[in-house]
């Protein structure tokens, strides 16, 4: 597949800041999001299940979720008033489809609460995902549940327009970008970034890439993100790195070829205003023509896009407005509408 073929994604609305100028807004209604958040922080509830066990997550980030959720002003004791029930349950990698059907059959016989939607007012944590199994109650769980999980995300295991990913757990506090960027890469990439070797080869080749394998320090590494046009990508573990890159101005590049359905946030920002999608074979030459087009075209726009959606990406002890967390929960929101069958007795 050819790098100029640009994957271009359109998604829904967030809060516009007051400092953030149209045309590099990084969401595509927004006038949506204020007026709904501000009824979601009043009339949002989340019923967790009373927990039979110890939860022993896979990641930090879902560890710092759930504790975070517990101690939001979500919470009601009332299941009756809830729009969303968390089942809290250890859904990690090493949790069986059986066990997980398991899991769902204890709920539905001791709760009436999820035969009402088959599990469709429901969510759960699982950083890897819930596999597949003909079970109903499996099927139910992947169906119908909401499943939140770590990004990047496998896409057999991800429902998209149902599920969603965290925001990456990474040093991202506030965005760091000055108003007038001092460019001394055309674009950076480390090693572990980019792991096909012949594109790496050709990267290291072109003297406007700078492509190292570790910074020597932290101060380095923010100086490298604060100096470079773009941060290059291949889509994968370490693409999640892209928050810090935003945060300091750099625009992310996402090397892939097949288009991208698990992004953070991803009923919340406009992913082709922020960030670069190509695909997987077209060499350093054809990248390097297709960046200078968005250089082109609107990269300054660009760039205060992605610095105005990092701070999306802040994970916080304490909740701020609009940080990671509450942003999760705007998208757990927006699927709060589901339809309640009359109670039945199933077999």
């Amino acid at each position: 597949m050819s790098l100029t073929f640009v994957l271009c994604f359109s998604l829904f609305a967030c809060l516009l800041p007051p400092s953030t100028p149209l045309s590099s807004s990084p969401y595509l209604s927004p006038t949506i999001l204020s007026p709904n958040y501000q009824k979601m922080l009043k009339a949002f509830k989340i019923y967790i299940y009373p927990k039979s066990e110890t939860l022993s997550f896979d990641s930090k980030v879902e560890s710092l979720f759930y504790s975070t959720l517990k101690r939001s002003n979500f919470i009601t004791q009332n299941p009756e008033e809830a729009h969303l029930f968390f089942i809290p349950h250890s859904f990690n990698s090493a949790v069986s489809p059986r066990a997980a059907a398991s899991v769902v059959s204890n709920y539905r016989t001791e709760y009436i609460y999820w035969n009402r939607t088959l599990g469709a007012d429901h969510f759960y944590l699982s950083c890897a995902g819930v596999g597949h199994g003909a079970d109903r109650n499996v099927v139910e769980l992947k169906k119908n549940s909401v499943q939140i999980s770590c990004f990047p995300m496998a896409s057999r295991l991800f429902i998209p327009h149902k599920d969603t990913t965290l925001p990456p757990l990474a040093n991202v506090h506030a965005p760091h970008a000055p108003a007038n960027k001092s460019v001394n890469y055309f674009a950076y990439v480390r090693y572990n970034w980019v792991k096909e070797s012949k594109l790496v080869e050709e990267l290291l080749a072109d003297p406007e890439i700078f492509v190292e394998s570790e910074p020597s320090d932290q101060l380095t590494y923010e100086s490298r993100l604060a100096g470079s046009k773009f941060c290059l990508f291949e889509y994968g573990p370490d693409v999640t790195a892209i928050g810090e890159a935003m945060s300091y101005g750099c625009v992310p590049v996402v090397i892939i070829g097949r288009p991208v359905q698990d992004l953070p946030l991803i009923d919340v920002l406009s992913w082709q205003r922020i960030a670069v999608f190509v695909g997987t074979g077209g060499g350093a030459r054809e990248l390097k023509r297709v960046l200078g087009r968005v250089v082109v075209d609107g990269y300054d726009e660009m760039r205060e896009s992605a610095v105005a959606a990092s701070k999306h990406f802040v994970w916080n002890d304490t909740p701020q407005p609009y940080d990671a967390f509450h942003m999760v929960m705007y998208q757990l929101w927006l699927r709060r509408h589901t339809i309640r069958y009359a109670e039945r007795e199933w077999v």
